[in-house]
Parts: structure tokens; C-alpha cells; sequence
């Protein structure tokens, strides 16, 4: 049940909040900005915008805070960046890829910029490079969070050893660029709604409330199929121990032919302007035939919803809107 101010809230967002602009990432700072990233429809470079309101997003002017590499890696598919403060600096993470006349185009990885100024505007990001995992493969969309003092790393990444394009893998972190110790497999996809044109179980996005820690996925192939999961640990339990994770057996968020919304997936989580709501940040396309590579389709918008809370304490994500 909504409340009068969570209602007022879900009234104001004027969907689509950020057109053309795919695995949308927001993050509220305390200087009372939301920072908005996402992948840009040519793959080419990380933007930052800013603004005081959701809302006030899909006006805010755009600022390029880095471009890809020339040639070599970091040269193509730049995707799904998030931006993160941990310690007093600011850090984005972000996949890509090498280039087509090296036929690298597709050796995607992870890899992270930091920043050590007030605001991430100032240009005065670093590349920290790589992040390694326990086999070189193809890796994407890291997010991070900490955890009773510890940080963790939750990707994507291809295993040979099973027949996925991509699972979900947890590591502690030493520092925000590099993992310490052992990889742990927390998810691959394995129910029928995670197979449909790609086997897939991609964008991590974490949310911790209600003593629980709430891990949301997105699956299958990036066109109408595209849908969302869910993990979910208690905060007390051992998060790197796969048996403390419950994966939900349907998927929490998925098109509507009714909002006329399709593919929905790729989120992140924020908060609203005075904390009183909970708000789902998420992509998809108003339209359900693509012609051609789903990923050649820049119409994936970045939309947003108030998440609803049920009885028993877990996410009721509804419709895209």
C-alpha cells in the first residue's frame, strides 16, 4: 500500500526519464545531487549528468568524463558504467571492449576509473585498470557494496565449464579495483525465462534493507524477453556461501504489453528526495519488434518507478511504467 507522499512521488516522474540512455545508474550523494550515468547509444565514451531531483535528470546537461581508447582494449563497446564514493573518492566502474580491425570488438572486461576530486565533474579521472578475476574471460557489469565492513565485487562473466553466456560471481574486494580471494558462482541461468535467445543472467544491482540483502539480475536476450530476478541473503549469513542465496523461481519484473513497456531490465536503486521511497531505476523500449541486433536499437530509455515493500519484507517490483 502507497502511501500520500509515495504517491506523489510515483505521479511526478515523467517517464521516459532519460531517453536513449540503457543500464541507467543513479547514486543520491550526500551534497544533495543524483548522478546519473549509462551507456551512451555509440558505445563510445562515460557521460556524467547531475541534478537535485529524479526528475530534473533527463534535463540536466551531459558532461563526457572519459572517452575510449583509440585502439587496443577500452577501444569499443564501452557499457553499463555505474558510479560509486567509497572512502572519500569517486569510482566508476565499466566493461568494454577492443576493436573491430583488431577482432578484439568482443573481449569484453572490467575496468574502473577513480576520481579524488569533490565533484566527479571535475575532470580529473584515472584509469585503475583491470579488474582481474579468477579466469580471463568475458566480464561485465560490476557493482559493488560493503557489508559489515567488508566490500564486495557482484559481476557477469562467461564459464566454459557451463553452457551460459554469462553468470553472476561474488568476491571480496581489497581495495575498490582489485578482488581478494576466491571467486563464488551465485547464480547461472537455469529456469526457462533466463534461456530465451541468449542464457543469461547479467546486471547486478544490490539493495539492503528490511535485514536482508536483495540482489536484482537481469536475463535472457536484450530484446522483449529481457526480464529481471532476484537473490536475496539475510545480512547475518556468510555472503559468500552459495547456500545463503535464494534465487526466485519467476521473474520479478518483465514486459507489459499492457504499459506498452518492453524488455525492462538493467536497474539500479535509489532513494526519493526526502527518503520516504524507495525508487526502481530500469531501461526498456516502447515498442516490441527490433530489426536487426537488439544491441544496434539505441531506444532503450531509462524509466522510473516507486518500488512497492509486501508484508513479508521483499521488493514488489509491478509493472514498467
Amino acid at each position: 500500500m502507497l502511501s500520500k507522499e509515495q504517491i506523489q512521488i510515483k505521479r511526478q516522474f515523467p517517464n521516459p526519464l532519460v531517453e536513449q540512455r540503457a543500464d541507467p545508474w543513479i547514486y543520491k550523494h550526500t551534497d544533495g545531487y543524483y548522478y546519473f550515468t549509462a551507456s551512451v547509444p555509440a558505445y563510445d565514451c562515460i557521460e556524467l549528468r547531475r541534478a537535485r531531483s529524479i526528475q530534473e535528470l533527463g534535463t540536466a546537461k551531459p558532461i563526457v568524463i572519459w572517452r575510449k581508447h583509440e585502439k587496443g582494449r577500452m577501444s569499443g563497446h564501452i557499457w553499463a558504467p555505474e558510479i560509486h564514493y567509497i572512502d572519500g573518492k569517486w569510482y566508476i566502474y565499466f566493461a568494454a571492449g577492443g576493436s573491430d580491425e583488431y577482432e578484439t570488438a568482443w573481449e569484453i572486461r572490467m575496468y574502473v576509473l577513480e576520481n579524488d576530486a569533490e565533484s566527479p565533474l571535475e575532470p580529473s579521472w584515472v584509469e585503475k585498470g583491470q579488474i582481474r578475476t579468477d579466469w580471463d574471460s568475458f566480464s561485465l557489469d560490476a557493482t559493488t557494496f560493503e557489508h559489515r565492513s567488508v566490500r564486495y565485487l557482484v559481476w557477469a562473466q562467461y564459464d566454459q565449464e557451463t553452457t551460459a553466456s554469462s553468470n553472476l560471481y561474488i568476491a571480496e574486494m581489497s581495495n575498490p579495483w582489485t578482488l581478494r580471494g576466491k571467486q563464488v558462482l551465485l547464480a547461472k541461468p537455469e529456469y526457462e525465462w533466463e534461456i530465451i535467445g541468449h542464457r543469461v543472467n547479467e546486471g547486478p544491482a544490490v539493495l539492503k534493507k528490511n535485514e536482508r540483502i536483495f540482489i536484482s539480475y537481469s536475463a535472457s536476450a536484450t530484446d522483449s524477453h529481457y526480464c529481471m530476478g532476484l537473490l536475496s541473503a539475510s545480512d547475518n549469513c556468510d555472503l559468500m556461501d552459495p547456500d545463503s542465496w535464494t534465487k526466485s523461481p519467476e521473474p520479478v519484473f518483465r514486459t507489459s504489453e499492457e504499459s506498452g513497456q518492453y524488455g525492462p531490465g538493467h536497474n539500479c536503486f535509489t532513494v526519493s528526495e526526502d527518503g520516504s521511497a524507495d525508487i526502481l531505476i530500469y531501461h526498456s523500449r516502447d515498442y516490441k519488434e527490433i530489426v536487426g541486433e537488439p544491441l544496434n536499437d539505441p531506444n532503450r530509455h531509462a524509466r522510473a518507478k516507486v518500488l512497492d515493500w509486501n508484508e513479508e519484507g521483499f521488493p514488489e517490483f509491478g509493472e514498467p511504467e
